[in-house]
């Protein structure tokens, strides 16, 4: 069994064992349900730097852009 130790603040660090098997990374957000002194922690979500590099910025033609946004929905 592994363990952790809580901090005079209240922190504690995930063991690295346990962020490897389920795959926690830095910014990712735990869900903490306590129910008749017992703990669940779940992985809900990736936190913002979860999404690198799925937003790709750079140069882009906006006309031509806007014009298959339009032609796409039907308008002219």
């Amino acid at each position: 069994m592994t363990k952790s130790t809580v901090t005079s603040k209240g922190q504690t660090t995930i063991p690295k064992a346990v962020r490897d098997e389920l795959g926690i990374r830095t910014g990712d957000v735990l869900e903490w349900d306590v129910q008749q002194l017992h703990m669940r922690l779940r992985l809900v979500g990736r936190g913002f730097l979860g999404r690198r590099g799925t937003i790709h910025v750079g140069r882009g033609a906006v006309a031509a852009d806007i014009a298959q946004a339009r032609s796409s929905r039907g308008s002219t």
